[in-house]
C-alpha cells in the first residue's frame, strides 16, 4: 500500500531541499506538489483540503529546530498531520465486557467480510489469548454460512451452526446463549452483505444491531475502492453505531486514497488492516507508523513485532550456534530463507527499513541481488541431505538434477552455491564472539526498538542509481 504516493511525495518534498529557510512560495511549491500527490492516490476532496489548510496555516509559522533543514522541517509537520488525520493513534478492540463480547460485522458484498471475520478470530485466539466462538447470520448467501464453517475449521475456531431458514436474531440470540453456557470470551457475528446500500439492508442490520447490543460494530470495506470506501463506510456510519473499520486487501492497493480518507470522513478508527490473502494476514492499524512508512522513514517497531512473533527462536538460536562454529550449511539457509518468507519476504522487510522508501524500485532490486525466496528454497529442496551438507560434491551431473528437480536452471543452481559459498565466508570472518556479540546486540535493539549499533546507516550509504548518494531527508 502507498508504494505510489510514497514516490510522489518524496519528490514533492524536493522542493524545499537546499532552501535555507521556509519562505511563503517555496512552502506553497510543496503543498501545491503535495496536493498532486493526494489527488492521484485517490484521497477524498475534503480531506485533502483540510489536511493542506491546516498543513499551510502551521508551515507559515513554522520556526525550524536546531539540527533540521527546511525540508525536514516541512516532513516533520506533514507527518504530524496525517498521522491526525487518520486517527493519531492505535485503536483496539474494547472487549471489556460480560464474557462474551459480541463483535458484529458489517459490508457490502465481495469486501471479505468472511474472511476478515476468521482472521480476527485466529487474531483473536494467538495474540490477544481469547477463546473465540463465530456465527453467520447471513441467510441470504448460502455459501456464506459453509465458508465460515470452513474458515472456522482452518484457524482452529468454534464454529456456530445456523441454516437460511431462520431468523439472523434468532441464530444471533441462540449463538449468544451458547457462548455463555461455554464460557467463550468473543462471539463474532457475521452478518449479510448486499451488491450495493439500500434501505431493507439498513432496516435488517439495524434491527439486528439493537437485539445483539454489540459491544463493538465493525465495518469491513475493499480498500481498492479509494474515497468510494470511505464514503460507503460513512453510510453505514450514519445508520449503524459503528465503532470501527476494517480495510481490506490493502497489499493491492498501490494508492491508499481509502486508509487516508475513512477516518476524516466517518469519524471512526480503522482498527485492522487486511494485509494479504493468507489467514494470518490482519494487522492492527498503527496511523503513525503508516505515515512513518508513508514518508520513507520505515516502520522498525512493526518489523521488531513480525520477527518477535513469526521467528522461530529455537531455530534461530541454533542456527546463530552453527554460524559462531562455521558450521552453517544449505539446511540452515533454507530455514533463514522460510523464516523470511514467513514474514513477506525480502521486499516486505526492506520496506519496513529506514530510508528505503527513499531508494527506486530498481535500487532495491539491485540490493537484492535478484533474491527469489521460493526459488532458492526450491533448489535445496531439490538436493540430498548429503549435497547440502557438502556443496563440493554439486558438480555438472547433479546441477542439472537439482536444476531439473526443482524447475529452475543450472546456472540458478550456480548463482545460488555462490551466494551460500559467499555468507559462509562472511560467517568465517566474523568468527564465534563477534558474532555472539552482533546477535547480543541486536537482541537488546528488538527489546528496545531500535536499530542495532553496526547496522549500516542507509542516510550514508552510497547506492547505484542515486546520483552519487542518497539525500535522504532523514
Amino acid at each position: 500500500m502507498f508504494d505510489n504516493l510514497t514516490d510522489r511525495l518524496s519528490n514533492s518534498f524536493k522542493a524545499l531541499q537546499g532552501k535555507n529557510k521556509l519562505s511563503e512560495s517555496n512552502i506553497k511549491e510543496a503543498i501545491r506538489e503535495v496536493r498532486r500527490a493526494l489527488l492521484e492516490a485517490d484521497v477524498a476532496l475534503e480531506v485533502i483540503k483540510d489536511f493542506l489548510d491546516r498543513v499551510q496555516e502551521k508551515a507559515l509559522g513554522l520556526k525550524v529546530a536546531e539540527g533540521l533543514n527546511p525540508s525536514q522541517a516541512f516532513i516533520k509537520l506533514v507527518e504530524t498531520e496525517l498521522t491526525d488525520i487518520i486517527g493519531g493513534e492505535n485503536k483496539t478492540l474494547d472487549l471489556k465486557a460480560q464474557p462474551p463480547a459480541v463483535v458484529m460485522v458489517a459490508g457490502l458484498q465481495g469486501a471479505g467480510k468472511t474472511t476478515s471475520i476468521a482472521k480476527l478470530a485466529r487474531y483473536l485466539k494467538e495474540r490477544e489469548n481469547k477463546k473465540v466462538l463465530v456465527v453467520s447470520a447471513d441467510v441470504y448467501r448460502p455459501a456464506a454460512i459453509a465458508q465460515l464453517e470452513v474458515l472456522a475449521k482452518q484457524v482452529e475456531v468454534d464454529f456456530f451452526p445456523s441454516d437460511i431458514k431462520q431468523k439472523p436474531e434468532k441464530i444471533v440470540a441462540a449463538a449468544k446463549k451458547h457462548a455463555q453456557q461455554q464460557f467463550f470470551d468473543v462471539l463474532l457475528v457475521d452478518t449479510a452483505g448486499r451488491l450495493h446500500i439500500d434501505s431493507e439492508m439498513m432496516d435488517e442490520i439495524q434491527t439486528l444491531q439493537k437485539k445483539v447490543n454489540p459491544i463493538e460494530t465493525l465495518f469491513v470495506v475493499d480498500s481498492m475502492t479509494g474515497q468510494d470506501a470511505a464514503h460507503t463506510a460513512k453510510a453505514f456510519a450514519d445508520a449503524l453505531p459503528l465503532t470501527g473499520v476494517i480495510l481490506t486487501k490493502t497489499d493491492g492497493d498501490a494508492r491508499g486514497g481509502a486508509a487516508l480518507s475513512v477516518r476524516h470522513i466517518t469519524g471512526k478508527p480503522i482498527k485492522f488492516l487486511g494485509v494479504g490473502e493468507k489467514i494470518d494476514a490482519l494487522e492492527p492499524f498503527h496511523p503513525d507508523r503508516v505515515v512513518s512508512r508513508l514518508l520513507g522513514m520505515g516502520d522498525v517497531l512493526s518489523l521488531v513485532e513480525e520477527i518477535s512473533r513469526k521467528v522461530d527462536h529455537k531455530k534461530a538460536e541454533k542456527s546463530v550456534k552453527k554460524m559462531a562454529k562455521g558450521q552453517f550449511d544449505l539446511d540452515d539457509m533454507r530455514e533463514q530463507l522460510l523464516q523470511m518468507e514467513q514474514m513477506g519476504g525480502m521486499e516486505a522487510l526492506m520496506d519496513k527499513m529506514p530510508g528505503m522508501g527513499q531508494i527506486p524500485q530498481s535500487v532495491k532490486n539491485q540490493m537484492m541481488g535478484g533474491v527469489d525466496t521460493k526459488r532458492m528454497v526450491a533448489i535445496i529442496n531439490s538436493m540430498t541431505s548429503k549435497e547440502r551438507s557438502h556443496i563440493k560434491l554439486i558438480k555438472g551431473s547433479r546441477k542439472n538434477r537439482i536444476a531439473k528437480g526443482s524447475g529452475t536452471s543450472p546456472q540458478d543452481v550456480n548463482k545460488l552455491l555462490k551466494q551460500f559459498e559467499k555468507m559462509q565466508k562472511q560467517m568465517k570472518k566474523m568468527g564465534g564472539g563477534k558474532m555472539q556479540k552482533m546477535m547480543a546486540k541486536m537482541a537488546g535493539a528488538q527489546a528496545g526498538g531500535e536499530m542495532p549499533a553496526g547496522m549500516p546507516d542507509l542516510s550514508k550509504m552510497k547506492l547505484p542509481g542515486m546520483g552519487g548518494g542518497n539525500k535522504f531527508p532523514f
